[in-house]
C-alpha cells in the first residue's frame, strides 16, 4: 500500500493529538492517560488507514467501545479540523456536546459507547451488513483488554469468525488497567492472542507505540482473508509522556489537580521540536 504520510510526519500527528489531549483534559479533568498511550494508533488510524469519503469524512468505519477513549478521537478530529480546540475544551462542562463517554450520532462515533463490552459485537454487526449490502468498507473497533471480561466480546468474535469478515479489525488496548486496578488482578485474561485465535481469527501482538509495526500490522490486516484481524496492542497509561507516565502511572481517571499538567506539554512541546527538526535535516 502507498503510504498517505511517512512515518515521521504519523509520529508528528501523534505527538499533536497527545498535546491536544492534554489541554483538553487539563480543564476539568479526563481519561487523559489513555488518550496520550493511544496517540500513536490514533494517528496511524485517521491520518493513514481509514479512507477518506471525498466529502469530508470517512469511506471506512471506526467503532469506539470503551467511550471514556473518545479522548483519543477527541485529540485526533482537532487535528483533520472536524473539531475546534475551543469547542474541545468545553469536555465533560454542563451543557456541553463533547461527552466523556460519547452517543451515537455525535460526530466522530458510530455507536453510543461506554457499556463496555458491547462495541465488538456491534461492530461485527456492521461488517457483516456492509459486506451483505457488497460495499467494500472496512470496520475497526477498538477495545480495552478489560473488556475481555465480558461474554458479548467472545460472542461477537465467535460471530465474526464464523461469518469470515475479513473486513473487519479489533484493536485491543491491552495496558492491564481497568478502573478497579490492573486486569491481571481484577480477572486475568491473558493469553489474549491465543483467545482470539481459538475463535477463528488472525491475530498479532504489537507495541501499540511502535508506528512502523501499527502500519505493518494495518497492511498484514487488509490482506488477510476469509477471518476477522485482531491487533493486540500493548500500552501503558500516559505512553509518550514519560513525566506523566513517571508522576502517575496508575491514572485510569485523571482528575484536574492530580498531575502537572504543564510538565507534559513542555515534555510534549519539546519532542514536537525534535521531530520537527528531524523532518527539516
Amino acid at each position: 500500500m502507498s503510504r498517505n504520510q511517512s512515518i515521521l510526519d504519523l509520529e508528528i500527528i501523534a505527538a499533536k493529538i497527545r498535546r491536544n489531549v492534554l489541554d483538553i483534559c487539563r480543564q476539568r479533568g479526563g481519561y487523559a492517560s489513555q488518550g496520550v498511550a493511544l496517540a500513536d494508533i490514533t494517528a496511524a488510524l485517521y491520518f493513514d488507514e481509514l479512507r477518506p469519503d471525498g466529502e469530508g469524512w470517512y469511506h471506512d468505519c471506526f467503532v469506539l467501545s470503551n467511550g471514556h477513549d473518545a479522548i483519543m478521537t477527541y485529540g485526533a478530529l482537532a487535528e483533520t479540523g472536524h473539531y475546534t480546540m475551543d469547542e474541545l475544551r468545553t469536555y465533560n462542562a454542563d451543557g456541553s456536546h463533547v461527552d466523556q463517554s460519547p452517543i451515537e450520532g455525535q460526530l466522530g462515533f458510530e455507536i453510543t459507547a461506554g457499556s463496555l463490552g458491547q462495541g465488538p459485537s456491534q461492530a461485527a454487526g456492521l461488517a457483516w451488513a456492509l459486506r451483505q449490502k457488497g460495499s467494500d468498507k472496512r470496520v475497526y473497533c477498538l477495545f480495552s483488554d478489560g473488556e475481555l471480561q465480558e461474554g458479548n466480546v467472545w460472542e461477537g468474535a465467535m460471530f465474526a469468525a464464523h461469518q469470515k469478515l475479513d473486513n473487519l479489525v479489533f484493536i485491543v488496548d491491552n495496558n492491564d488497567m481497568q478502573a478497579s486496578g490492573h486486569a491481571a488482578d481484577v480477572m486475568a485474561v491473558e493469553p489474549v492472542p491465543e483467545k482470539f485465535e481459538a475463535f477463528g481469527c488472525k491475530t498479532r501482538r504489537i507495541t501499540g507505540t511502535d508506528m512502523a509495526e501499527l502500519l505493518d500490522t494495518f497492511d498484514e490486516a487488509r490482506a488477510t482473508k476469509d477471518k476477522p484481524y485482531v491487533m493486540i496492542c500493548d500500552t501503558r497509561l500516559w505512553d509518550g509522556i514519560d513525566c506523566l507516565q513517571k508522576e502517575l502511572p496508575m491514572a485510569h481517571y485523571t482528575a484536574k489537580g492530580a498531575v502537572n499538567w504543564d510538565a507534559g506539554v513542555a515534555e510534549i512541546e519539546a519532542t514536537l521540536a525534535a521531530l520537527e527538526e528531524q523532518r527539516n535535516d
